[in-house]
């Protein structure tokens, strides 16, 4: 079965509750994973889309990620929600 839902600020596959990050009131967020976001506040609010595809770059290939599929991760970046809401 194929993941339909994504971290809007990294693309991480939020198949698994418990890679979900949490909201002020500690319930599961729907869009955001753990690494990115808790207690409804982003951990590190000062990233920017080049620091996070850098980031999603590197663990990637810690993970021995095929490229292909980095490719598509890093290229997926741009239009989730975190990173269009600063373009426009």
């Amino acid at each position: 079965m194929e993941t339909e839902t994504y971290c809007q600020s990294c693309s991480m596959p939020l198949d698994n509750p418990d890679l979900q990050g949490t909201e002020k009131d500690g319930s599961k967020s729907n869009e955001y994973c753990k690494y990115c976001y808790q207690q409804g506040a982003f951990i590190n609010p000062n990233m920017t889309l080049k620091d996070m595809t850098s980031l999603v770059i590197t663990q990637m290939e810690k993970m021995n990620v095929d490229s292909k599929i980095i490719d598509m991760a890093v290229s997926s970046l741009p239009n989730l929600k975190r990173w269009a809401a600063r373009q426009q």
